[in-house]
Parts: C-alpha cells; structure tokens; sequence
C-alpha cells in the first residue's frame, strides 16, 4: 500500500505538530527540573463512580474508536503527568501498559500527583499529537475523529483532523491551500491555532517540579485552601492546593489573555493585569450572556498597588467562553483572564470568596519551600514589630510602620464598658496574636508584600482579619494601604 501523502494544506500545522509532538516524547532540557501536579482525588473519584463523560460514553460504543481513543489519551495522560526527577525519554512500552500504570496507586514513599483524567479535551487532543509523533498516522486519525465528535466546538482538534485526513488524500485529490484557511476565516486563524497548539504543548513539556510553588506564594494560611497562579507565557492557570503538608500543585489548564498581552495601564487597553489579587465574587451564569460561558469570577483591580501607580479600568474577570466556542487563541480578550467551560467549573467549584489569592504573572517562577523561607526572610521579623506597637497601642511607634499619609485602619468605635463605681479598670496589656498569616511577595520596579491575618488579644473568641499591603522604601517595609477584611 502506498504511504500516504501529506496534502500541501497540512504542510503549516502537521509539520508543527510532528516536531512538537517528537520534541514531546523525547528528554527535555526542562523536563528533569520541572514536574507535574493534577485533580484531586475527589475529582478522580466522582468521575470513576459513575459521572462519566459524554465522550467515554460515545468511546465505548465504537469498538475499534475506542480502542484507539483510549490508547492515545493514556499515552497523552502521562505526558500531562508528572514529569519531574524523570529524565529518561519516554520508552516505546505498549499503550495498554502504560494506561495500567497511569491508574495505578503509588507506591512511593512521595506519591506523584494524580494523572488528569484521559476524557480531558486537551489530554486527548496530546494523545493525537504523540500518535502522529511516532509515525502512526492511523490511530491518530481515529483518534481525532473520536475527539471532535466528542466536541465539536473545539477548533484546534477540528483543523488536526482535517489535516489527519488531507495526509491520507492522493495528490490527485489533495485539498487545496485555501480549502482550510477559508473554513477558519483565514491565515490568521491558522496562525492563531497553530500558536495555540505549541503554547499547549510547551507548558506540558515544561513541567513544574513537584513540590515547588510559585515565587509569590511565600506562605499560605491554613484557612487559604486553593490558590491560583497565571504564567501568560504559556497560556496557562495553574491551580494549587494548600495542605498541611505543604502547597502542592493539582491541576492546570489553557487559557487565553488580553489581545494586545499583558501589563495593564488604561481602561480599554485589551491587556491582562500583572499582580497579586483575590476573588472578590462569584456570579451566576445565569445572571451573564452567554459570552461568558459557564460563570465568572472577578478579581479585585485594580488593586491598592495598581491605584498607587495609576492604573486606571477594572472588571477584569476569570470566565468561560459562548457555547459555540471550546477555547479562544491565546491573545484574544479584553483583558480577562478565559478559559473552557468545563475548566473553569473545577476551578469554580474550589475558589472562595474574598480569600483565594489570584497571581498573574508574565512569567512563573518556581520555588521550593525552603527557598520560599529564606525568601521571606527577615519580612517576619518586621510584622511582629509591627504588632507588638499595636498590642501596647503605642501611637507613635506605631505610625512609623506607615507611608506618607497611610493611617492604621480603625474599625468601628464598639460602645464603652459601663464600668461600675469602686470596680478597678483592667489596664494590662494583653498579648495579640496574629493568626493565619499568608505572605504574598510581588516584585517588578517595586518590592511589595500583601500580608493578610486575623489578630486576636488574649481572652477574646474572636478578632478582626486585616490585609495589609507594604512597600520596601529603602531598607524599611512600611504599610501603604489597610484593610479590614472580617
């Protein structure tokens, strides 16, 4: 049988793909630094207790489809897998075995994160990429065609498939250049997928490695459970969890930002903000055009920093896309950080109102818990005097931790004890504990930190939750702005 040819429209992605997908499969300069974290085990477990997917549904009707669909999401599933302290370049072993061990329970002292599922849209649209990586043209194509009938919307995977199917076109029958380009609108969408599609695979090429944070997570309160980090470089949000065994990361996913980049400055510049900020809402799909997808959650800019350098607009939004459409191009909003429907509902169903850090990054640096400490340094130190002038409310020290015109936050004045006649005032001063602490360091032209905590004054139930926002002036820390939070 004559190999098939590649069709000259397939030249542009194929011939992409084939070096991304190799380069996939081979040892990365990166990949023995960088490692992988995934879903929890909760997710895991609720999809294996019956919540299957459409698209595991409709696998396992179609005998042969599904045999090569499965195939190549387990294949797929481990390059998303955890990649770190690996540096051997991934074995040709049967698919069937890796899939056995990709579901496997491990053993290890320090387990791996949990694999993503393998019905993922983008794990399988991977398991196309690696199939047609090692030469089997076949199963990829079957594949694909399992995946886009599975989504349709899904743009990237239609154009692969199309041009899975062009390769296997005689040249008397080849499609011609413009075929394509016309169904997606043009060279632009094609750049535009084609950018898509490496920037997907680099991020699962350069993996994070396991056990490290981003560098602006130097610590996290207990009462912080998720934390959410985006590297724009690669088009990706990075969803970490806060244990008692430290932060860790379980999941990421693709998403697309400001179409004229990153470093927001004006209202109406199309770029996504740089910064540390926090969920400040969580609105309802059904209060919201269909435009936004699944729901929306907005972050607080500009924050104190960005008004302390002028930035100016606001209603920069984590959300969803129309049903129409399963992804956006890289750089394609207003400013808003997008992603799928169905990743943004796992990222919905774990943030928390007011209390989940969101840092937007050009580009994340990965730290190790003891690099984060040493980070922090003598930072600490400074807070703790900090409080101490506030437990002995002590004025004058206690102004010369604020910048400028900043004032300590006061709350509201609570009414005065009746004290009764003869009854000796309780003049002690009782010690004030800071609670729950997290250290959030963003650092560009400026070094600043954002300390949230609950303060509480020995014999009390209950205290108030402050977010401070500081700025290094010199070689001084001094309060910018406060807030009382709760």
């Amino acid at each position: 049988m004559r190999a098939p040819r590649i069709a000259r429209i397939s030249v542009a992605v194929l011939a992409a793909l084939l070096a991304l997908s190799s380069a996939a499969a081979a040892p990365s300069a990166t990949r023995g630094k960088e490692g992988k974290g995934s879903k929890t085990a909760s997710v895991a477990s609720e999809r294996k207790s019956g919540k299957a997917s459409k698209a595991s549904k409709a696998e396992a009707r179609s005998g042969k489809t599904a045999r090569a669909g499965a195939q190549s999401e387990a294949r797929g599933a481990r390059l998303r897998g955890n990649g770190s302290n690996n540096k051997a370049a991934l074995t040709p072993t049967t698919l069937e075995a890796e899939s056995r061990r990709s579901v496997a329970p491990p053993r290890a002292a320090n387990p791996a994160p949990l694999l993503q599922p393998a019905d993922r849209a983008e794990t399988r649209l991977i398991g196309v990429y690696e199939l047609f990586g090692r030469g089997k043209s076949t199963e990829a194509l079957v594949a694909a065609e399992s995946l886009v009938k599975d989504y349709p919307n899904f743009q990237l995977a239609q154009l692969v498939y199309a041009d899975l199917l062009a390769a296997r076109v005689s040249p008397a029958r080849g499609l011609s250049d413009a075929s394509a380009a016309t169904r997606l609108g043009g060279g632009t969408a094609l750049t535009e997928l084609r950018e898509e599609s490496q920037r997907r695979l680099q991020s699962l090429r350069d993996r994070p490695l396991q056990g490290t944070v981003p560098s602006q997570f130097l610590a996290l309160s207990q009462r912080t459970r998720y934390a959410i980090a985006v590297d724009a470089s690669r088009s990706r949000l990075y969803l970490l969890e806060n244990t008692a065994q430290g932060t860790r990361l379980v999941a990421d996913y693709y998403i697309s930002v400001g179409k004229s980049g990153i470093g927001k400055l004006v209202e109406g510049d199309a770029r996504t903000p740089l910064g540390v900020y926090h969920v400040t809402s969580n609105l309802d799909p059904k209060s919201l055009r269909d435009f936004y997808g699944a729901g929306a959650l907005p972050i607080n800019y500009p924050n104190p920093y960005d008004l302390r350098r002028g930035r100016t607009g606001g209603g920069i939004w984590l959300h969803g896309t129309p049903p129409q459409q399963y992804a956006r191009p890289p750089l394609s909003t207003d400013g808003c950080v997008v992603m799928s429907n169905a990743d943004l509902r796992e990222v919905v169903r774990r943030v928390e109102i007011g209390a989940t850090p969101v840092v937007i990054a050009s580009s994340l640096k990965w730290i190790t818990p003891q690099q984060a400490k040493a980070e922090l340094g003598s930072f600490n130190d400074v807070l703790n005097a900090w409080r101490d002038a506030r437990m002995h409310d002590n004025a004058s020290q206690l102004q010369a931790f604020y910048a400028g015109d900043a004032q300590p936050a006061k709350p509201r004045a609570a009414p005065a004890p009746k004290i009764r006649r003869n009854e000796p005032v309780d003049t002690r001063v009782r010690p004030l504990e800071l609670k729950d602490v997290s250290f959030l360091h963003w650092k560009d032209t400026e070094d600043t930190m954002v300390v949230t905590f609950g303060e509480v004054r020995e014999g009390e139930k209950t205290g108030r939750n402050r977010r401070q926002y500081w700025l290094r002036q010199g070689r001084d820390w001094k309060i910018f702005q406060e807030d009382l939070t709760g």
